[in-house]
C-alpha cells in the first residue's frame, strides 16, 4: 500500500447529512407546535395593550429613537412604502427556508448548527410570548403610528378578530429580526467570499422594515438580538475541518518502501 493510499484513508470523511425526511418532519413538527402555543396567547387583548403602554414609555424614557421617524421616511412615497410591506409579507419565511436548504445540500455541518440556533432561539421567543402578551404599535392609539399594511397593503393580517392563523398580541420578540440576523451570521460563517459581509443588510433591512410599518418597537429587536447572542452562546459552532495537503509524489525503492524523492535519489549517489 502506497502512503498516496494511506493518505485519502487518513482523510476525515465529510459530516454525515441528517435524512431529509427526518429534517422535514422535525422542522415542520416544530412549525406546528410553535404555531399552537402562540395561540395561547391570542386572547390575552387586555394585557397586551397594557404592556404595550409599558414599552412605549419605557421606549421614551431611555430616548430611543422614535419609530414615527422611520415610518415618516417611508411614507415619502406610495412605492416606498409598498415595497416595505411586500419585503415584511415575503421575505421572512422564504429567506430562512432558502438559508436550510442551502446548508443542508452545501455544508451540512453549518445546517446542523443553524437548525439548533434557530430552534433555540424561536423555543425561547414563544415563552416569552406566553409571558408577555403584546400589541403591536400599529394598534397603539398613543403611538399615532399608521398601520401602512392595511392603508397601503400588502397586509399579513386581518382584523384581530377573525384572524386565527396568527397571533398579532405576539410582538416581543421581533422573529422577523432575529431569524434575519441568523440567515446573515450564517451565512457569514459558511462561507469566504470577500462580499459574505452584505448580507449583514438583509437584518439591517429588516429592522427599518418591521418599525417603519409598526409591526414592532425598537424593544422587539433588541429582544430578539439578546435571545439570539444567547442561543449563539449555548449552540457550539460547528469545527472548521484542517486543509488537506495535496500527497507528494513518492518512489518505492526495493522492499516496496515508499521513499520521497529526496531519499531515493541519496540512495542513487551512493551505488
Amino acid at each position: 500500500m502506497t502512503s498516496t493510499t494511506e493518505g485519502a484513508e487518513a482523510e476525515p470523511s465529510r459530516p454525515a447529512r441528517p435524512r431529509l425526511v427526518r429534517e422535514l418532519l422535525l422542522v415542520a413538527g416544530l412549525f406546528l407546535v410553535y404555531k399552537a402555543a402562540r395561540q395561547l396567547a391570542a386572547d390575552h387583548t387586555t394585557e397586551a395593550f397594557r404592556n404595550a403602554h409599558r414599552v412605549w414609555h419605557a421606549e421614551r424614557a431611555v430616548h430611543l429613537p422614535g419609530e414615527a421617524a422611520v415610518q415618516s421616511l417611508l411614507l415619502h412615497g406610495d412605492t416606498l412604502i409598498h415595497l416595505a410591506n411586500t419585503y415584511y409579507a415575503t421575505v421572512h419565511f422564504p429567506a430562512t427556508a432558502g438559508l436550510l436548504i442551502w446548508l443542508y445540500v452545501k455544508r451540512p455541518e453549518h445546517y446542523v448548527w443553524t437548525r439548533r440556533v434557530l430552534a433555540a432561539l424561536t423555543g425561547a421567543a414563544l415563552v416569552l410570548h406566553l409571558a408577555f402578551p403584546l400589541a403591536p404599535p400599529r394598534m397603539l392609539g398613543e403611538a399615532h403610528l399608521i398601520d401602512t399594511g392595511r392603508v397601503y397593503g400588502p397586509s399579513v393580517y386581518g382584523p384581530p378578530t377573525t384572524d386565527h392563523l396568527s397571533n398579532q398580541y405576539a410582538a416581543m420578540p421581533s422573529l422577523h429580526f432575529g431569524w434575519a440576523v441568523m440567515v446573515a451570521v450564517a451565512l457569514v460563517v459558511a462561507t469566504r467570499s470577500r462580499w459574505r459581509w452584505l448580507w449583514l443588510l438583509h437584518p439591517l433591512i429588516t429592522l427599518l422594515v418591521i418599525v417603519g410599518t409598526a409591526n414592532h418597537y425598537w424593544l422587539d429587536a433588541l429582544a430578539a438580538g439578546g435571545l439570539l447572542a444567547l442561543a449563539l452562546v449555548v449552540v457550539p459552532r460547528p469545527h472548521r475541518r484542517p486543509a488537506i495537503p495535496a500527497p507528494r509524489r513518492e518512489a518505492a525503492v526495493g522492499g516496496g518502501t515508499a521513499l520521497d524523492g529526496g531519499t531515493a535519489g541519496l540512495l542513487g549517489a551512493t551505488r
